[in-house]
């Protein structure tokens, strides 16, 4: 078109430079007219070339585009797996994830040789194994916390698995306290006719109020009752949380109102609250009578371990809500404050098994139940199992 463009003059002149008369000329004017619109830009599909500077603001806008695509993409995405953080360790993260690691098997060591401890040094009883599931809440915890370290798509299931250990554990820690009396009936003769505050937390610490209430075999019940709740509760929801989960109608990050996520939250806290009531209620009862079994550490290493599990990972996740915790491919703010969590755990759990080895790793002697059993026998009996014959005031073996 270029080329037609400059021949079109000079075939619509004359040899003598005179321009074409008439019908010729008339059509010259249309072929020069047609000429210059098929060489506007644009035509035909035809555009002039962009120029060098165009072109390398286009190839920087797309570069800018395609980060922040990636950017948003983990951000907004599940947390990574386990390949993509392997690949990508650096030698102070391997050197982190090892310690950790070996703080987790040293942990799991520690609470293994006091097992063993346990089945030789005590008796078979209830008492053993009510002693065998608390002293392995901190233990527990740290292994499912390093298996979701190591594996972050895992991790809702080991919080799951963790929560529903913890819930078992507040049941069996109130057996444990009524277990070092001898059981049941041991505990009920030896706090005959005496009373119970229930103005104790986390339930009702604000109400004075409340009257004393009398121990007795209905008030035991009520009180294994609310424990036992909780254990059998938060089992059953989180088996309905992996079914949805699995389902993909659960998302742990959904907190609206027409989620499943608040309103299980809501039901598991409820009933916690209420699980953890009972046990400070017989605490505040018993913990004079088992200063010997050093009850009162073994109840601060259990509310420790319980809050660090569940309160530290709640700020947390808030925090990550909120913006707190930035994104750091490949995880997103929520995948990095539950990876952050984990590590904490760990550290935490690691001091608190040793600890715990103090306190639980002794032998539970039958003298320590004797000493509370109801001391209003008979004189013959005492006779009998003394050996001795009372004659005149005066005895005889």
């Amino acid at each position: 078109m270029f080329v037609i463009s400059r021949l079109l003059p000079s075939f619509c002149t004359s040899a003598n430079a005179e321009p074409l008369r008439g019908e010729s000329e008339s059509r010259c004017g249309e072929l020069q007219q047609i000429a210059s619109v098929q060489l506007q830009p644009g035509c035909f599909g035809l555009s002039p070339p962009p120029e060098p500077e165009q072109k390398v603001s286009v190839a920087v806008g797309e570069m800018t585009d395609g980060a922040n695509q990636s950017l948003a993409l983990y951000c907004g995405s599940s947390p990574p797996k386990a390949a993509d953080i392997l690949k990508d360790l650096s030698v102070s993260a391997i050197i982190l994830y090892s310690l950790l690691t070996l703080m987790t098997v040293i942990a799991n060591l520690v609470y293994f040789e006091e097992v063993i401890y346990l089945i030789r040094k005590v008796p078979a009883t209830n008492r053993r194994a009510t002693i065998m599931w608390v002293s392995g809440l901190s233990p527990v915890i740290a292994s499912t916390s390093c298996v979701g370290m190591w594996i972050p798509r895992a991790s809702m299931i080991t919080d799951l698995t963790t929560a529903v250990y913890c819930a078992i554990v507040i049941h069996k820690f109130l057996e444990m306290m009524i277990e070092e009396f001898g059981g049941d009936e041991v505990f009920l003769k030896h706090f005959e006719n005496t009373f119970v505050r229930l103005s104790t937390g986390p339930c009702c610490c604000c109400c004075p109020c409340l009257p004393a209430a009398k121990i007795s075999r209905r008030l035991m019940f009520l009180l294994k009752l609310g424990t036992f709740q909780l254990a059998f509760l938060r089992p059953v929801l989180m088996i309905f949380t992996l079914v949805l989960w699995a389902n993909g109608t659960f998302n742990p990050d959904d907190l609206s109102v027409s989620g499943p996520e608040i309103w299980i939250n809501i039901s598991l806290t409820v009933s916690t609250i209420v699980a953890l009531w009972p046990v400070s209620i017989v605490f505040y009862k018993v913990k004079d009578e088992l200063k010997n079994q050093k009850i009162t550490p073994k109840f601060i290493l259990f509310k420790i371990s319980f809050i660090l599990n569940q309160l530290q990972a709640l700020i947390i996740n808030i925090t990550a809500s909120a913006g707190g915790i930035a994104c750091t491919p490949p995880f997103s703010p929520a995948a990095r404050g539950m990876y952050m969590n984990q590590q904490l755990v760990i550290m935490e759990m690691f001091i608190i098994t040793l600890i715990s080895q103090i306190y639980y790793r002794r032998k539970y002697h039958l003298k320590e139940i004797d000493e509370k059993q109801p001391t209003v026998k008979t004189q013959d009996g005492q006779n009998h199992l003394s050996g001795t014959i009372t004659e005149g005031g005066k005895s005889s073996v």
